[in-house]
């Protein structure tokens, strides 16, 4: 008789009959990453977040700043808001939710948010009384974006 282990890792995922989590191994690298220096330390920090930014509420409003560094003709130059962007992911990988499987038979609730430089959304289901994270999701807008109204970045995100 085989017996079936209670969670595998796949592909820095730990997949469980809870639901699905970031691997604490590969998540430890994020903890330990120092400050990036250059434009390729940067891109490769910001490759290793992005890779798990379905746990993280809010990513591509957190990273944006980071973001805005890898943009062509923009001078690498570490500020304060580079640093807490750079803080605040560290913390936010570190410590995600547990994304649980969607249970179609139970009604889904869908939260979205629009600012003037991103949207996002969080589906999520009530279980046990708790309300339990599916899915994040997020998106920095490009300029002509920006220009949209809240209602139409609201509806955009449906």
């Amino acid at each position: 008789m085989q017996v079936l282990p209670e969670e595998v890792n796949y592909l820095g995922h730990i997949i469980s009959a809870e639901g699905v989590r970031t691997d604490p191994e590969k998540v430890s690298a994020v903890k330990n990453w120092k400050r990036p220096e250059n434009l390729r330390e940067l891109r490769s920090f910001l490759g290793l977040c992005t890779y798990y930014r379905k746990f993280v509420k809010g990513f591509s409003n957190i990273a944006r700043p980071l973001h805005k560094l890898t943009e062509s003709k923009q001078k690498f130059q570490w500020t304060k808001e580079c640093e807490d962007s750079f803080l605040q992911l560290k913390e936010a990988l570190t410590s995600s939710p547990i994304l649980i499987y969607p249970q179609p038979d139970k009604p889904f609730i869908l939260d979205t948010d629009a600012s003037n430089e991103s949207v996002g959304a969080v589906l999520s289901q009530e279980i046990d009384g708790q309300e339990r994270v599916v899915a994040y999701w997020s998106k920095c807008l490009s300029k002509p974006e920006r220009n949209y109204c809240v209602t139409r970045k609201s509806y955009w995100l449906l």
